[in-house]
């Protein structure tokens, strides 16, 4: 198996794709699951849905995210992307590799409970294909009791399982606004209505929203990550764009920074005589791990296989899956300073020894016991 899944990783680590664009590796998955005999349903422009019929038509879902990111890979591998500004630089090809893995183990099994269905979702880094994959029918198409996900994690030691009991990663929303003021001559600002200084005014402000108006208990960020604006040093500036980031965990806490944040655009228009268009898009909602299936898959783990990790603030569209039925996302550590494997997901650096695939195999046939799957 080892060896296998090794091969599987490396292969598709040299075709990285973006988006719901995945041609070759969609067309490397179809090659793949059909040579076990599966029959692969088509979803999401490029996604694959496969399935083990059980006794019983209520199923378990497992799921795997294909895309890669527009970062131009610096490792040093013989296995490098071969796709210029593409890598997959979060583990996407590792949680593949693992799926086909447990896929080829699923597809010796005979007398089965109850079904089991994988999918290979693309579209993760964004647009969300999750959400695309259930407004295509998937829920419909199966009687889906829980669902299950693995992410591979440099934050945590190499094979540990990186358990979380209820929100695991925040609901996410990204904001792009222009603040349209008039220009005038830098020396005589009084005949201008200066977009640079309503923008300081509104990033402080947003700031304040999670000083001020955040219960102290919960948690949330807001992020300006980009400002552009002005057109020379002596000219009051005409127009400001700024983009960034809205997180938190409970959806009525985000709701609330949204609402705040129309709030101040408001204010600061007035107080500046300048006119703010911030449109602000959500996107996924908060990963939120099901206490009960939590407890379940602690209680098949022994305690050296796992440790508690805390929340995170990034986002996973896993969440869209959640939204339908009880599901666990876990982290599958990566990090191995003695080999190098130190670097961040998203890096250009990123890699990782494939021997950790077999654990990620190894717990998704965990989770068959623990609902009765197999005995």
């Amino acid at each position: 198996m080892s060896k296998t899944l090794k091969a599987y990783r490396r292969e598709l680590h040299q075709i990285p794709e973006i988006g719901f664009d995945l041609f070759k590796t969609s067309r490397y998955l179809y090659d793949a699951l059909t040579s076990m005999g599966y029959e692969p349903i088509q979803m999401a422009k490029t996604g694959w849905v496969i399935a083990k019929q059980g006794k019983s038509d209520q199923a378990i879902l497992f799921r795997t995210d294909m895309d890669a990111l527009p970062v131009k890979e610096e490792t040093d591998v013989s296995f490098k992307s071969q796709h210029e500004g593409s890598m997959h630089a979060c583990g996407h090809d590792g949680h593949m590799s693992m799926m086909l893995g447990f896929a080829a183990y699923v597809s010796t099994l005979t007398h089965l409970e109850k079904t089991i269905v994988m999918i290979f979702q693309p579209a993760e880094e964004g647009p969300g294909g999750a959400k695309v994959m259930i407004e295509e029918g998937l829920f419909k198409r199966y009687q889906i009791e829980a669902v299950y996900g693995i992410h591979l994690y440099p934050g945590l030691l190499e094979g540990l399982y990186g358990l979380v009991d209820g929100p695991m990663m925040a609901q996410n929303g990204e904001f792009d606004l222009v603040i349209k003021g008039k220009s005038a001559h830098g020396a005589m600002p009084h005949q201008g209505s200066d977009a640079m200084i309503a923008a300081s005014q509104l990033i402080s402000s947003y700031q304040s929203i999670i000083s001020r108006n955040l219960n102290p208990l919960d948690a949330g960020v807001i992020t300006v990550g980009k400002i552009m604006g002005g057109e020379a040093r002596n000219i009051i500036a005409k127009e400001v764009f700024m983009s960034g980031t809205i997180r938190a965990f409970k959806p009525s806490v985000y709701h609330m920074m949204k609402e705040r944040i129309h709030q101040i655009d408001q204010g600061i228009s007035q107080a500046f005589h300048v006119e703010i268009i911030n449109d602000i898009k959500d996107y996924y909602p908060p990963v939120i791990n099901d206490h009960h299936l939590f407890e379940s898959l602690k209680y098949a783990l022994q305690p050296s296989e796992y440790k508690l990790i805390e929340p995170m603030t990034v986002s996973e569209d896993f969440a869209f899956y959640q939204q339908h039925v009880p599901g666990v996302f876990v982290m599958l550590g990566s990090r191995n300073e003695k080999k190098g494997y130190i670097h961040p997901l998203h890096s250009c650096f990123f890699n990782f020894d494939e021997v950790i695939l077999e654990k990620g195999v190894k717990l998704y046939q965990t989770i068959l016991k623990i609902h009765h799957v197999i005995s």
